[in-house]
């Protein structure tokens, strides 16, 4: 099987360090090391981790308009964001609904895309249709992508790299590393503080193995990487968000700017928009919660929400044990009748009621560096 999937520039070096191999997005890729999920969640948390993203998709939009062009297929200031900085991002269509998330940096010359590795392909055509005869669209498929996190991160690469410590959240920088031209970020999908390294492919394997020297460092797989973003309050495209969902419904409202919202300076223009203000003025008729599981069992996704009186009114999208909370954890969608903080619940687990409760997101605190 895994002879028709794809690998990245670290296949080798999983298979040496003990991972264990799956299928996902249509790579090889892993799920675990010998040290194991749970080990891994908690490294990452009290030192560092090093993660292999290199699935994912990483596109330049160059030329003069690009920022102008970018802004017609996503509700976010681009034209005002400025150099060195990122912001995340969504794609909508003409309902509303999300096509994928993705971060946005402006280096100066381009911006820099990266978009989810399942939409890689599809995104890269709906720049192309949309916006290609505006601005020049260059994939960058073949670069590798590492992702440095926890609380150590900033510590280690600064060995390699002693600009990075100047970074703060969400600022974004071109860098050698190690010799190999690098974009590196100060961001990450775990709520921890740490950094995202876009590295040409001959260039990765030897920035992971000088990462992987450091004491603080263990390779994570997607298992915990999957825990962290979950006790982070992440959402994880096609799970927790899809094109039937709305910015408003998924409880991502902040990600639409202000400058892009009705009544202000460069309202509208992006796809659905009329959709998302009139939910913004009149409210939705469901949302995307936090749910704190009120028992040792974990809820796991599609598992259907109910009301005291067995009544479906929900269902869920993400769940499984938070290790750093030491307790199931789980997001949703619920009529928004029962979307106010500690609401009461249920979750149905193999035909038999869970007590959960409404709760706010991230379930642990971020401890992104904002200087």
């Amino acid at each position: 099987m895994t002879e028709s999937l794809l690998k990245t520039p670290l296949h080798a070096l999983h298979l040496e360090l003990g991972a264990r191999m799956v299928p996902f997005a249509g790579y090889d890729m892993p799920v675990q090391y010998p040290l194991g999920v749970l080990k891994e969640h908690q490294h990452t948390r009290a030192q560092a981790g090093l993660f292999d993203v290199s699935h994912m998709g990483q596109i330049l939009l160059e030329g003069e308009a690009a920022a102008e062009a970018l802004e017609t297929l996503v509700p976010v200031d681009i034209i005002d964001l400025p150099t060195g900085m990122q912001r995340y991002a969504l794609f909508t269509n003409e309902n509303g609904g999300i096509l994928d998330d993705l971060m946005v940096a402006n280096l100066g010359d381009c911006l820099y895309l990266v978009v989810n590795a399942a939409c890689k392909t599809q995104d890269l055509a709906h720049l192309e249709q949309y916006i290609g005869d505006r601005c020049q669209v260059n994939p960058q498929f073949e670069r590798g992508l590492l992702a440095l996190q926890g609380p150590s991160a900033v510590n280690v690469l600064t060995r390699l790299a002693p600009e990075v410590a100047e970074m703060t959240f969400m600022q974004v920088r071109r860098i050698n590393v190690l010799g190999y031209p690098c974009i590196v970020s100060r961001s990450g999908y775990t709520g921890e503080d740490g950094f995202e390294i876009s590295v040409p492919a001959e260039g990765a394997e030897k920035l992971a193995r000088a990462l992987l020297a450091e004491p603080d460092v263990q390779p994570i797989g997607l298992g915990a990487r999957d825990s962290l973003r979950l006790e982070a309050g992440l959402c994880l495209y096609w799970h927790d968000m899809d094109t039937g969902t709305t910015p408003v419904e998924a409880s991502l409202v902040w990600a639409v700017s202000r400058v892009r919202r009705e009544g202000n300076g460069r309202a509208g223009g992006f796809p659905g928009a009329e959709r998302i203000f009139t939910q913004q003025r009149e409210g939705v008729a469901r949302q995307r919660v936090g749910l704190l599981v009120q028992e040792r069992v974990p809820v796991r996704e599609g598992a259907e929400l109910v009301d005291a009186q067995g009544a479906v009114i929900g269902r869920v999208t993400s769940g499984g044990f938070g290790p750093s909370l030491g307790a199931p954890v789980a997001m949703g969608y619920v009529d928004s009748a029962y979307a106010a903080l500690d609401t009461s619940l249920f979750a149905m687990v193999r035909n038999k009621p869970v007590a959960v409760k409404v709760a706010r997101m991230p379930f642990v605190p971020q401890r992104y560096y904002r200087g």
